[in-house]
This record gives C-alpha cells, structure tokens and sequence, in this order.
C-alpha cells in the first residue's frame, strides 16, 4: 500500500483518544474532533461540551488498574477509585505525553456524515467547513442523550423531577422526600447522596440485584479470578466461583432488603456500591417495586403502597444515538446495533465504532485494543474475513449475549472484560494471516481530496 487512508476521529473522550494514539503510533493521518475545549469527554465535570454525566462527587467504581490504558499507567499515588477530577487529569496527561493534543480541533463538533457511493466520507462540521475522509471513527460515547421511561408511567407528577444526566450534587434534595427510579450504578449512588441529607429516600426497581462491594477481602473486587487464564476458564465455572465468594463475603441482598434477583451474578450488568446496602441495613433507605401509578404528589407502587414524594431522580439509563448520521445509514433502535466484535458494521468496510460496548469492567482499556486492531486494517495488516462469515459471527455472538442476560435495553452490547481482549488479540492474528496472503494489500476506499493546507498533509 503505497499510500494509507485519511481518517477522521469523531470525539475526544476517553474512547477517542485511545483511538487517535493508536492511528498516530503507526502513522495513519487522521483529524480529530472534539466539540468541548478539553478531552475526556463523560470524566470531566461539568465539560463545556454540555453533555457530560459527571457529577460532583463521582468516583470510578472499576479500579484504577483496571481502568488505565495498557500504554499508560495511572500515577501509583492515586487511591484505587479515584475521584473524576484524578481520572481527567489522567487524559490530559495522556494526549500530552503521546503528543495527540495539536491534533484535535477543539471546540469543533460533527454536524453531519454522509458516505458515498464511491465510500468517501464527506463530513461537515459544526464550523460548516466541510471535509472528505477515506475512514470514520465513531467515538462520541453512549451515556449523554438520557431515556425516560417509555412509554411513561400512567398518571402525573406534580413534584420536581430530573433524570440522573442532570444530577450535580445532593443540595437540591435535602429535607425532600426524594424517589430514585432505577438500580443500577448511578441510582445506588444518587441514592446514598440523597439519604445524607433528603427526609427519606426511597428506590423504586422492576427487578432486585446483586450489589457487589468495591472491595473483598482486602482486595479490589475487580481483580479477583484474574490471570492470563481466565478466558480460558468456562463462564459457568467462574460464575460459580463468584458467587460463592459473594455468599461469604456478602450474603444475601434480602437480608438488606432487597428482593431477592429473578436472575444469577453475572447475567445483568453488575451494580457496584460500598455503601448502598449500608445505608439500606441501617434503615436510611428503603426499597420499593416498580411504580404502579404517579398521582399529583403521591406515587403508587405495584406492591399498593403509597408514598409521598417531593422529587424523582430518574435513573433509567442511556439511548445510544449518532446525531450527524442519518437513521437510514446508522441507527440503534431500542440501542441495539450489531457489530463485528463490537467495531466493524457489516458491509461498510471504513466506519468503525471506538467502546460502543458495555464491559464487565472498564472501557478504557478495551478502546485502546480496539484502536490497535483498526490502525492495522488501515494499514492492510489486517484483512477482514469475508462479509458472510462476519455477519454469522456478529449473529451467533449477539444470541449467546442475549440468552444470558436479562431483556433490557441495558443490555444490548454486553462483553466480559477478559474475555473480549483475548478474543481481538486472536482475531487480530487470523487476519493478520489472512492480510500475508493478500501480499498486505487492502482494497481501499477513493481517496479523499483534501485541501493542501490540510494537517493532514503537513
């Protein structure tokens, strides 16, 4: 390949950057573009880009060693979960150190993508420049365009409500009677925050689930059952394990009271507190199924009781969504979008989605494996297997996803942390061989005419 595409980087999160040091490692051009004025994206609190769900006192709830990028490891000194300011100021010492900054527009976003027939893709930006690329990357993240229930709850509401996007603090609750509806990660800790200071606070679920500590016996919970090995051990056999562990160093969350899960550990995307259950123990919480009826300043729950309620914190999740695409050429209905190994859209050979994936674990790691295995394609070191045989793969891995987790919205592009590294770096060889006997020629999209004043180019 005498010459190598021209990409273009849609986001600077913690997903973007991955994607960007990777292209700039094996020297693929590429233009990023970040609609704040600073990287990291979701981890940077009240980020100018408006769109950010940090909130005031949010700690990562993997651990820091899980979460690093492998390239770039966290300070030492910072604590195993560190507070987002730590986790922003890691990003920006990362584009820093891997000199990334100079090539990302700042305060510059995708408006609109289109492909061609010929497979350039013709981007206009926010600035209403436009650009033409030969490949995309889509990192433009999945937990900032808020779901509300739908379809909503039968009856009104006369009181204050918020989804938990918007939450900041815990000010606005104090000496409320606060509802939070949902039960995953940011319901249990809106819902510790609103019992320190609310009148009472309840959390309203569809389904009970298993809490699990930060920490166990003395270790980071995340980094138990971990080794090179571990893919290599069967699902079942590690479910097992993990639970026994959960009995002895939790118990059962109904003598918390929680409802007891209609589902094992491990087939709902896990819940991580160190205090939920703590706060529940001690009476400062208590859990309600799901709402019947809202009625004015009441709410009725599917149980018959009614409670009065001040405030509902709505803490129902994320819709995927891709504004500067039309629905026609890309769209999640119900966040469902069936990729490659989570990357490749079957049938567009140079439009690659960065962490669009929800882990048993942290993304950060899985978006820099993933920028390495798109930068080799772009370089025709990895060839792709035929397009038959892609969507068989994509199909035969989405059944096997579904069957084990709980229907929901929530989990629509579920992975096992472990388990999906060891899978890209074994499909990152097989096409690799596949790319050897191609002579590591790739057929490569029309190039795309770019202005001689391009960074590009320079």
């Amino acid at each position: 390949m005498s010459e190598l595409p021209f990409a273009c980087v849609i986001g600077a999160g913690s997903s973007g950057i991955a994607a960007a040091k990777a292209l700039h490692d094996r020297g693929v051009p590429f233009d990023g573009f970040e609609l704040s004025d600073r990287v990291g994206g979701n981890w940077v609190f009240e980020n100018t880009n408006g769109v950010s769900s940090a909130y005031r006192s949010l700690h990562i709830n993997t651990s820091r060693e899980r979460m690093e990028y492998a390239e770039f490891p966290m300070p030492r000194d910072y604590p195993d979960f560190p507070h987002h300011t730590h986790i922003a100021k890691y990003f920006d010492d990362y584009v820093d150190h891997f000199g990334l900054r100079e090539r990302i527009t700042f305060g510059t976003g995708v408006e609109h993508a289109d492909r061609r027939s010929d497979g350039v893709w013709e981007v206009k930006l926010t600035t209403g420049e436009e650009r033409r690329y030969d490949a995309l990357l889509v990192a433009n993240g999945h937990h900032w365009d808020p779901r509300w229930p739908d379809p909503p709850f039968p009856g009104e509401f006369n009181g204050a409500q918020m989804h938990s996007h918007h939450y900041i603090d815990n000010s606005p609750l104090r000496d409320r009677s606060v509802l939070v509806v949902g039960i995953g990660n940011s319901a249990m800790d809106i819902a510790v925050e609103s019992s320190l200071v609310a009148r009472r606070t309840f959390i309203s679920s569809r389904r009970g689930a298993y809490v699990l500590p930060k920490y166990l016996f003395g270790r980071p919970l995340d980094q138990m059952l971990v080794s090179p090995l571990t893919p290599l051990i069967p699902w079942p056999v590690r479910r097992t394990l993990l639970m026994a562990m959960y009995r002895i160093g939790v118990g059962r969350v109904e003598d918390y009271g929680l409802p007891k899960p209609d589902h094992r550990i491990g087939e709902a995307h896990p819940t991580i507190s160190a205090d939920f259950v703590n706060r529940l123990a001690h009476g400062e919480l208590a859990w309600k199924p799901n709402i019947e009826e809202l009625q004015g300043d009441r709410i009725r729950f599917e149980d018959g009781t009614v409670e009065e309620v001040d405030v509902i914190v709505w803490c129902t999740g994320y819709k995927i969504t891709f504004p500067f695409f039309d629905p026609e050429l890309i769209a999640a209905p119900d966040n469902d979008l069936p990729l490659y190994k989570r990357v490749f859209k079957p049938g567009i050979d140079n439009l690659f989605f960065i962490a669009l994936l929800q882990p048993l674990g942290a993304t950060m790691p899985l978006a820099e494996a993933q920028g390495k295995w798109i930068a080799a394609y772009l370089r025709g070191e990895y060839h792709l297997p035929p397009l038959g045989e892609m969507e068989d793969v994509t199909r035969l891995e989405r059944e096997k996803m579904l069957r084990r987790y709980v229907a929901s919205k929530r989990h629509t592009m579920q992975v096992d942390f472990d388990d999906y590294l060891h899978d890209l770096r074994r499909e990152l060889r097989a096409g690799a061989t596949r790319a050897r006997a191609r002579g590591f020629r790739l057929p490569v999209p029309a190039r795309a005419a770019q202005p001689a004043d391009s960074p590009a180019r320079a």
